[in-house]
Parts: C-alpha cells; structure tokens; sequence
C-alpha cells in the first residue's frame, strides 16, 4: 500500500520525537540487528519469491548470492565490531592544551533516510538501514516503486522487527520520492542513477541533509597483453551476465590489446553458451525488469547497427520469446565510438562494448578522457601493470583481476567519485558516515586559561609570546 506524501513528514516526526527521547544504546541495537537478522533468514525463500515476481523471473541463486548472504554477512560484521566502533578515541591534545584532555565521541545523528532502487532491492535497502541501526539512529525507507512486491515484503518485514517509531517504510512512485528527497533527515543515503541523484542532491540542499549519493556510470575493465584471455572472459561474464547484467558495478565496457580482441570475443562466446546454452532452460538467467528498461536496451543496439557497427549476440534465442519474456541475450559491440549511445549512457544491462586499444597509456587515456567510474576492473598478472592503472585512475572502488567482489569486502569502503557518487558505507565506512565524530576537550581542575586573560602583563605575555612561536 502506497503512502501519501502527507504522511511523510509526520513519520519523520515520529521517527525523531522518539529518537530524543530515547537513543539507542549498545545493547539496543545489537538486539534490533539480531532481531532483524533472524527474521530475515526466516523469511529468505519469500524474499526469492518476491524479487523473482518482479523480475518476471530472476535466478533464485544470484538472489541469494546477491540479496541474501550480502546482507546476513554485513549484519554479522557489524554486529562483531559495533562496540568497538561505539567507544570514544582518546586523541593527543597537544603540549599547549596540558593538562587538558581529549577525544573523540561516535555520536548518532537522528534519523537517517535510505532511498534504494530496484536491481538489488534487498541488499541496497537492508544494507544502509542495518547500519543506520547500528550507528544508533532510527531509520525511513523509500524502497523502488519497480518493485513492489519486495517492497512489500520490506515492509512485513521491518515491521515485524522494529516498532514504527524506530523504523518506518514509504511506498510510492516518483512523485512521493521527490517528497522524501526533500525532508530533513540528519542523514539521507540515495543507490541510483546520477541523473536521479541530482535531483535528490537538489532536494536536499535546502536543508543542508548530508548525503551518501551511490551512482553509477561506466566502470571500464582493462585486459592487459599478459592476461589469459579465457580466464579474463570468464571473469568478466560472471560480472556482466550476473543479474541479467542489471548491476550498477558490472563491467560497462572492455578495453582490450588490439591482437587479442577476436580471442576475447570467442572466450565470451565460448562462456555464455556454457553457462547458458541457447537459453531455452533460462532458470539461471535474470530477466530485464521491465518493458521500458528492455526497450531501452534494444534501442541501444538498434543505434549500433544503424552506425554499422557488429553486434553479436552470444547465445540463439526465440525473438518471440524474448520480447514476451524480457529475455534480454547476453550482447557484445565491438569497436564503438563515443558517439554510439551504448558509449553515453549507463548500459545497465547485458550489452557489453569491446573496444582495442594499442598501448596501456593509451586504454588509461580513454578512461581518464572521461567521468570516475563507480568500478575499475584491471586484469594483468605483473604488478607494474597494475599499479600503473591504479596510479593514473581514479576509481569508486577496484576489483584486480575479477569483478565485483570488493562489494562483498565488508571491511572496505563502497562509494563513488564524482559523478559516480560520493561518500561511501559498508562496514566501518557507513558507521562512521551516519555518526558524528563529535570532539570533546576535557578540562582539568587547573588551567592555563585561568591566568591568560588581560592584563596581558609580565609573565602573562612572555608565555603568550612563548605559545605563539
């Protein structure tokens, strides 16, 4: 059931009033982050079920992978390193302070806000809210309204672990998702498009809301000359294909050594009909989500092929099964410009440009030529290669050798740069993004400051003059 823009305010309110009245201790949240784990591994198969109605069919195992251990494991790492993340940090007050002392307080913000989006409706919704918890604020989901039934399932499910005036849900389409932009949270993180995110950064910038803004964009594999071409397309089909290629750190383009670039082609091929044969048994493989995000797909290729470019579709499929399924075939282009639309916007999908370059300087060029991705992807076994990427891109985050998998690293930071994002969570990240490290100055019973006051005479300003070199 959709909630009323009207009513956004007054949960916020709600939310807030209970906040102050009581915020939540050591022991609370360790009990609410229990509490929603159980409850979620209970109810882990209707999750499956639901994000699969939504999909119109996704794998029950990427759902799992993606959806369901992210989260159990985030849960557990929190819940193990909270108290220690919770204590106040005695820091050095410096000699001219003595003997004042200092440190630094975690201290809870409020209410922090969680907009997520629809291609992993779970992990993106559960993943900030449980550390929002953890941070010791109470929390409002706005979760995607392309999937409602997960979001229904959200909605049960918070419900069942947390009072509503610790967390709270709204459902609703675009125009509700303006509203809850624009409230005044003392935290707001926003997963989605960067077209999208500057419309919630606009929102928020009335209200000075701080933002945790999770993009997305181009994120470019580089395959370089030592690399073993089948390994390297295996890699990159688990990261490109996984989800039906509808990830926002999927591989978005690969640059290739000239030489290699057919052998490249013919691994991806040799994968994808391995994986899933001509797709006529499509249980393993996600589904586009909806008619608008197929036909934007195909208008992609249509693009390409109006420039004469090759499209190659990896693996044989039924044309009338495709369109009533929204079953989208794993795709590469090969060799487009700038100018392609498949080179402009985010694919968010499993198309996959290929592109050869003639020298590592001139594939870091291209990247560099254009906005920080959310993801890097460089593949070579010697460390100088490696490290001459890293040194000249900036990236959101990096994956040597494979994909993907530095989401799943708990311990490290998520987040984008520019136009990818900015800020990040997971792990101690996000507990230090939705808490303030608010400095206190412990004075003693006596002090310096007792006696440096005017008259500025005699000793006084001789230790004034002495403080100041």
């Amino acid at each position: 059931m959709d909630t009323p823009a009207d009513d956004l305010r007054p949960t916020l309110d709600r939310l807030r009033a209970a906040w102050q009245r009581q915020r939540p201790d050591a022991r609370q949240r360790l009990d609410d982050l229990s509490r929603l784990r159980d409850a979620f591994r209970q109810r882990i198969d209707a999750m499956t079920a639901a994000i699969s109605a939504d999909f119109g069919h996704r794998s029950v195992h990427e759902s799992l992978a993606s959806d369901g251990m992210t989260v159990l494991s985030e849960i557990d790492h929190l819940r193990s390193h909270l108290r220690g993340w919770m204590r106040p940090r005695r820091v050095d007050a410096g000699w001219k302070l003595w003997p004042a002392r200092a440190q630094v307080r975690p201290e809870a913000l409020g209410v922090v806000g969680v907009m997520s989006p629809w291609n992993y409706p779970v992990n993106l919704a559960l993943i900030p809210l449980a550390t929002a918890i953890a941070a010791g604020n109470h929390a409002y989901l706005k979760p995607s309204e392309h999937t409602p039934r997960t979001s229904d399932w959200l909605r049960e499910l918070l419900a069942d672990v947390f009072p509503d005036d610790r967390v709270a849900v709204a459902t609703g389409g675009p125009e509700l998702g303006a509203a809850f932009s624009a409230l005044p949270f003392d935290h707001l993180v926003f997963t989605g498009s960067t077209a999208i995110g500057r419309k919630v950064m606009a929102a928020a910038a009335p209200n000075l809301t701080p933002l945790t803004l999770e993009l997305g964009g181009k994120s470019p594999a580089i395959v370089a000359e030592d690399f073993p071409v089948e390994l390297a397309a295996a890699r990159l089909s688990t990261g490109k294909w996984f989800n039906g290629g509808q990830t926002c750190i999927a591989p978005d383009y690969v640059l290739v050594e000239r030489s290699r670039r057919d052998a490249l082609v013919a691994a991806l091929r040799a994968e994808a009909r391995a994986r899933y044969g001509a797709l006529q048994d499509a249980d393993d493989y996600t589904r586009i989500i909806n008619g608008d995000q197929y036909r934007r797909l195909r208008g992609y290729l249509d693009d390409a092929r109006d420039r004469g470019l090759e499209c190659i579709a990896l693996v044989d499929i039924d044309p009338g099964r495709a369109d009533a399924e929204r079953l989208f075939a794993p795709t590469l282009v090969l060799e487009p410009g700038d100018d392609a639309t498949v080179m402009q916007e985010e694919i968010f999908g499993p198309i996959l440009p290929i592109k050869s370059y003639g020298s590592l300087d001139e594939a870091i060029d291209y990247v560099l030529a254009h906005d920080r991705p959310l993801a890097l992807y460089p593949f070579s076994r010697n460390r100088a290669t490696v490290e001459a990427i890293l040194g000249r891109v900036l990236a959101g985050g990096v994956t040597v050798n494979d994909t993907l998998l530095h989401f799943a690293a708990n311990a490290l930071p998520f987040g984008g740069v520019g136009a990818s994002g900015m800020g990040a969570y997971h792990g101690r990240a996000g507990f230090d993004a939705m808490t303030k490290a608010m400095p206190v100055l412990w004075q003693s019973r006596r002090a310096a400051s007792d006696w440096l006051k005017p008259p500025y005479r005699g000793w006084v300003d001789r230790l004034v003059r002495l403080l100041a070199r």
